[in-house]
């Protein structure tokens, strides 16, 4: 099934995705798209309804981030091969892991606010996994079956902030609209690897990133197990699990997303976001 959440920030609607494409309401199956409704008993119910006698949602409604009430968004740093090499840094001995504040998260097509006096914002095109049943301590042999479904997430970054100033990953990842997610959630079942998926990302039309998930450092079930050793992992927690080569950082020279700039992100059967950069005004009164 493909997920979605569907209206107004803040407001949005649980749905799913027909075999035609169309957008279908759950209201009245779930309350949100979230960790109650992606355990196993209720992703089985939901695939087991007529989807021709779900009411049809008409128009084009904004299309909201796909997992609501994210108790957590980890993320995981430099895990793949291709990207730390380009990034100058040895390839980790173990997970990187960070959190992004869950106040980041966006819809899929919703504007990336560049920050007053953020001069170095950069994409990342990631897959990401949403945790369907509780996992604590968790074996690689049965790490998977903890996750209820794939995702995009644009780990979006300001790079001085994330490396330049005192302090930890988090301040640099962390900004409204840091963490666009979606369009939707492909439950697991109908992504038969993936740690096989093409992943692609342009800037204003130019292609950026090109990769695959195949270069992961650490795979999917390597890291449900490795993170449940340290916290529970709830259900609605989300893991961000690194990018592929071609960020702006890594370029000679390296190169930053500027106002009005348009990111498009693409993984193979999770579907396509795209949002338009926007450049806030400086606070009066404030100082970095």
């Amino acid at each position: 099934m493909k997920l979605v959440r569907y209206g107004d920030a803040g407001q949005e609607r649980p749905g799913l995705i027909d075999s035609k494409g169309e957008l279908r309401d759950l209201s009245a199956e779930v309350a949100d798209i979230d960790g109650a409704a992606l355990a196993p008993e209720t992703l089985a119910r939901l695939a087991a309804l007529d989807t021709d006698a779900l009411p049809r949602v008409e128009g084009n409604p904004r299309l909201g981030p796909c997992v609501g009430n994210v108790g957590k968004l980890i993320g995981i740093g430099l895990n793949y091969s291709d990207h730390a090499a380009e990034s100058g840094m040895a390839v980790p001995s173990e997970p990187i892991v960070f959190l992004k504040a869950t106040s980041a998260i966006s819809g899929p097509y919703d504007d990336v606010q560049l920050p007053a006096g953020a001069e170095k914002v950069d994409w990342e095109v990631e897959l990401a996994f949403v945790i369907g049943t509780r996992a604590k301590n968790v074996s690689k042999a049965e790490a998977l079956s903890h996750v209820a479904g794939y995702m995009i997430v644009n780990d979006v970054s300001e790079r001085s902030w994330q490396a330049e100033r005192q302090g930890q990953w988090t301040k640099g990842k962390s900004h409204d609209t840091f963490a666009p997610m979606g369009p939707w959630m492909v439950t697991a079942d109908e992504v038969a690897d993936p740690h096989d998926l093409g992943m692609r990302l342009d800037v204003d039309g130019e292609r950026r990133q090109d990769g695959s998930s195949k270069t992961l450092i650490f795979g999917i079930d390597h890291l449900v197990s490795y993170l449940s050793t340290f916290m529970t992992l709830e259900p609605g927690d989300v893991v961000t699990t690194g990018t592929p080569p071609g960020v702006g950082l890594g370029m000679t020279p390296q190169v930053f997303l500027r106002d009005g700039q348009v990111m498009r992100l693409e993984i193979d059967g999770l579907g396509v976001q795209q949002q338009t950069c926007v450049r806030q005004a400086a606070p009066t009164g404030t100082s970095q």
